[in-house]
């Protein structure tokens, strides 16, 4: 067993099912084709950490199929379906079952951001050596990286996921637990039309 775990939350690039927001600017297919080329390259830089440290990669999908996503990322993945619920409850089972396993750091990730690089995601674990919570905050209000060295449930509760308030009310309850946060770089997420305007596709690419 590694000692820690990156877990990248994504979906399969399903047109009409993928960046729905994107929708009206990029096409139904245009828009999971944006989705598919941030998804690689976010998991590559996931997975070029495990040169440098003890860790382990899983992606955690909603949408298609295994066979689907070992057709897309090839079949070294170690993939599994997300939890049913909302995103606090997935991510809270996904953390559970992470130290449940006996992992000591744990960090989840999305892949709608692309100055998610390799370097920020391993400062995260470093964090995690002397904090109890680290986050990775959005300049849309969310987070794009939450890492813990133990399950906190009451993390991901009573939050109104999707709104430009999640960061704020995720900081206002590690607080109230007294947790000591730790923060990584303010990245922008692609999820609406006007957060394409200076997005260079070739760094996706």
């Amino acid at each position: 067993m590694m000692p820690e775990k990156l877990i990248v939350f994504t979906r399969y690039p399903e047109p009409g099912t993928t960046k729905t927001r994107l929708i009206p600017v990029l096409g139904k297919t245009g828009a999971a084709n944006l989705h598919r080329l941030m998804a690689q390259r976010t998991i590559a830089c996931a997975l070029s950490l495990q040169k440098s440290r003890r860790l382990s990669v899983e992606i955690h999908r909603s949408g298609g199929s295994q066979q689907l996503m070992q057709e897309w990322l090839g079949n070294d993945i170690i993939c599994q379906n997300q939890r049913d619920g909302d995103l606090g409850a997935r991510m809270t089972a996904a953390f559970e079952k992470s130290f449940n396993s006996g992992v000591e750091k744990t960090a989840i990730i999305g892949t709608d951001c692309p100055g998610l690089k390799a370097e920020i995601m391993a400062q995260a674990f470093e964090e995690l050596s002397q904090h109890d919570l680290v986050l990775g905050p959005a300049k849309d209000g969310g987070y794009y990286l939450i890492g813990l060295r133990r399950s906190i449930p009451e993390l991901f509760g009573g939050i109104d996921w999707g709104t430009s308030e999640v960061f704020a009310c995720t900081q206002a309850i590690a607080q109230k637990l007294d947790l000591n946060i730790a923060y990584l770089p303010t990245l922008a997420d692609i999820d609406r039309p006007e957060d394409l305007r200076g997005l260079d596709i070739n760094i996706l690419k």
